[in-house]
């Protein structure tokens, strides 16, 4: 589920920016009690040295009420991008932290913390926006997380299907890194809903959301093509008019647009004098031949490649892509295609600018909810005490620095400084480094 935007994993993943995205929960939850071999001494802060770690996994737990800034690293690659950065992962975790070696030697980090700690973490929504849909979001945030991991423990036991931390479920990002004053009102709407949760038949609805519409939303049998359900039934939108998506428009030469559909393969050297739609495909004709491919497929080839060959340009201002959604119409004119359109996601569910219209307008969260999803109110909703986030995978390396004394890795008290992790042939962990990561 992408809550947000449209999924670019597979191109992105093809060697563009090197950054391995957490995907949907796997079969089986992390380890809870990772070790050190026991023929191997424990890391600790006191140690000359790197060891190496035989069980491939390590777990350290926070400072009392703390937290850990983590840095890490990402494999270094060749890419044909201009101004390309080396990708790498910056962010304070709140909650005990496992970090596991990979098959391909990079590593992997799991964080685990409380349930309402994890929500105050979740970066879906600017912390600046009204009250009512900030609690909006929290709401359908909790619902979404407890739905999608099928919960259905005790209040307070532990989540044990672990959650990931990307648009692939629900951005996750931690503590902010510098400090944000105005997340304490994301913090507050958080603690405002706690237990509160939407639920069909008895169990938490799967409160699927996104950012900015063509005007409606679609049930998501349209969308997901799973079978219908009452909750996510489609509606007329008329208050996302402040999302910077809700009307946007791209003139796309045509000489970028074969630059671009080269470089994805998907057109050859021919100069392309013409795009145009057809039903839902989309045709490019040039040098005396027409390629009929699909939207989708355009729209990846577009946003994957106009920002990393001509990142000055693309994506236009404001849009946080080059062709937002696949809503749209497109016409060929001198020189140039020309791509107007409206929304930015997937259809169904809760719409996030239209939330922030609503609460403009003196909506309540609890309206704005059963706007969306097809009546339901908030009720209270046993949860669970802890929840397992996958934060981050793919990393070569990692800095670890507890916010203060206290944190324990595996059996071993660690004093101060940095925890140094790195992946390859095997794990070895240093704790012995004294300065800031």
């Amino acid at each position: 589920m992408t809550p947000r935007s449209p999924r670019l994993g597979r191109l992105i993943a093809a060697g563009l920016i090197g950054l391995v995205a957490c995907t949907s929960a796997p079969d089986s939850g992390p380890s809870t009690s990772p070790t050190v071999s026991a023929s191997e001494p424990s890391p600790s802060n006191g140690q000359s040295g790197p060891i190496q770690v035989a069980s491939g996994s390590v777990q350290i737990q926070p400072p009392p009420g703390g937290s850990f800034l983590v840095r890490g690293a990402y494999p270094r690659i060749h890419s044909r991008c201009k101004r390309y950065e080396r990708p790498r992962l910056t962010a304070r975790y709140p909650g005990t932290l496992a970090v596991e070696r990979s098959d391909d030697g990079t590593l992997a980090i799991t964080v685990t913390l409380p349930f309402e700690s994890y929500l105050e973490g979740i970066a879906e929504v600017p912390p600046s926006w009204p009250r009512a849909a900030l609690e909006a979001q929290a709401i359908a945030a909790r619902s979404y997380a407890l739905a999608t991991t099928g919960w259905d423990g005790a209040a307070g036991e532990t989540l044990d299907t672990p959650i990931c931390a990307t648009t692939a479920c629900q951005v996750y990002r931690g503590i902010p890194v510098p400090r944000v004053p105005e997340t304490r009102r994301w913090y507050r709407a958080v603690r405002r809903t706690t237990g509160k949760v939407l639920v069909h038949q008895g169990r938490p609805a799967e409160t699927v959301y996104f950012s900015t519409s063509n005007g409606r939303t679609y049930g998501n049998e349209d969308v997901f093509g799973s079978a219908p359900l009452p909750y996510l039934r489609p509606v007329i939108e008329r208050h996302d008019g402040a999302s910077p998506t809700s009307r946007w428009r791209v003139r796309l030469p045509f000489g970028d647009a074969e630059r671009f559909l080269r470089e994805a393969g998907e057109w050859g050297r021919d100069r392309i004098t013409r795009i145009r739609l057809d039903g839902s495909g989309v045709l490019v004709s040039g040098g005396g031949r027409t390629r009929n491919m699909d939207l989708s497929t355009f729209r990846d080839a577009v946003n994957v490649w106009a920002p990393c060959l001509e990142p000055a340009r693309y994506p236009p201002a404001p849009l946080p892509v080059t062709i937002p959604s696949r809503w749209l119409a497109i016409s060929s004119g001198a020189g140039a295609v020309v791509v107007t359109g409206r929304g930015w996601g997937h259809g169904a569910g809760m719409v996030q600018w239209g939330a922030y219209g609503k609460a403009r307008r003196g909506f309540p969260a609890a309206r704005i909810l059963a706007f969306y999803y097809g009546g339901r109110r908030p009720r209270r909703y046993p949860e669970p005490g802890l929840i397992h986030v996958q934060v981050a995978n793919g990393l070569t390396r990692l800095k670890i620095r507890p916010s203060g004394p206290g944190a324990v890795l595996d059996d071993t008290p660690l004093g101060p400084g940095v925890v140094v992790i790195a992946g390859g042939d095997s794990m070895t962990v240093d704790g012995s480094a004294p300065g800031a990561p």
